[in-house]
C-alpha cells in the first residue's frame, strides 16, 4: 500500500512493540517469550512482504496463518498444566496497562479508513468502541493495582466488558475482509491487514489483547478470596 503516508506504519509499527515490552514485563521478563513473539512478527513480516496474503480466493483462506497459531498457543495455555502456571505467574497490573495499546490502534484505523483501505464501520467513527477499552484502562490499572480502591468485581467487569468489544471489533474485521463469507463493507472492504506492518494486528497485538484479558479473568477468579494483585507481584 504504498499510497499511505509513512507515519501510520511507524505508528502501527510502534504500537505493536510496545504491546510486545508490556507483555514482556508482564512475564517478568521472560526472555524466552519475546524471543517467540519476535521470530513470529519477523516470520509473519516476510510472509506477507511477499504478497502471500493478498491472494483472498483460496480455500480455505491463507488469512488463517495468521491467526490459528496465536489461537492455538493461547488455547494450549489454558488446557495444560504447565501453561496454567505460567498465566498464575503473569503480573495483572502490566496485563492491564497493555491495554492502552488499543488507543494508537483505534487511531491507526481511523488513517487507514480514510485512505479506503479499512472501512469506517471499523473505526469508533462508526461500529468500533475498542478505544473505550485503551482510554480506561490506566484508570483500571491505577485505582485497582497501584491504590487498590476498586474491588475484584469491578475490575473483573472491566475485563469481560472490554473482551466483549474486541470480540465485537474482531467479527466486524473478519466479516469485512474480502474473504468468500465477507457480509460488510463490500464498497469498501478491510483490505489493509492483508499487508505489512498491518498483518501485526490480527497475528500479534489482538491476540496478545485476547490473551491479557483471559489470563486476568483466570486470575481474578481464581484469587477471589485474595487482593487482587495477588498473583504476579
Amino acid at each position: 500500500m504504498e499510497n499511505l503516508p509513512f507515519y501510520i506504519d511507524i505508528v502501527f509499527i510502534l504500537t505493536t512493540w510496545l504491546a510486545v515490552f508490556l507483555f514482556y514485563k508482564a512475564t517478568g521478563n521472560a526472555k524466552t517469550s519475546i524471543i517467540i513473539i519476535s521470530l513470529w512478527l519477523a516470520i509473519q513480516a516476510i510472509i506477507s512482504l511477499q504478497q502471500f496474503y493478498t491472494e483472498t480466493k483460496t480455500i480455505p483462506p491463507r488469512f488463517l496463518l495468521l491467526i490459528l497459531p496465536p489461537l492455538l498457543l493461547i488455547a494450549t495455555l489454558f488446557i495444560t498444566k504447565n501453561g496454567r502456571r505460567f498465566i498464575d505467574n503473569l503480573n495483572p497490573k502490566a496485563l492491564t496497562i497493555l491495554h492502552i495499546v488499543r488507543i494508537p490502534v483505534e487511531l491507526v484505523l481511523l488513517w487507514l479508513s480514510s485512505y479506503k483501505v479499512v472501512p469506517e464501520l471499523m473505526t469508533f467513527e462508526g461500529r468500533n468502541f475498542d478505544i473505550i477499552a485503551g482510554l480506561t484502562a490506566p484508570f483500571i490499572f491505577y485505582f485497582g493495582f497501584v491504590k487498590k480502591t476498586l474491588s475484584r468485581k469491578i475490575v473483573l467487569l472491566w475485563n469481560f466488558i472490554c473482551l466483549a468489544l474486541l470480540i465485537n471489533i474482531v467479527t466486524i474485521a473478519v466479516f469485512s475482509a474480502p474473504f468468500s463469507f465477507q457480509k460488510f463493507a463490500f464498497n469498501q472492504p478491510n483490505i489493509a491487514v492483508l499487508y505489512f506492518p498491518f498483518v501485526w494486528l490480527p497475528c500479534c497485538v489482538v491476540p496478545l489483547v485476547l490473551f491479557s484479558h483471559l489470563a486476568t479473568i483466570r486470575q481474578l477468579l481464581k484469587y477471589n478470596s485474595r487482593n487482587i494483585s495477588a498473583p504476579g507481584t
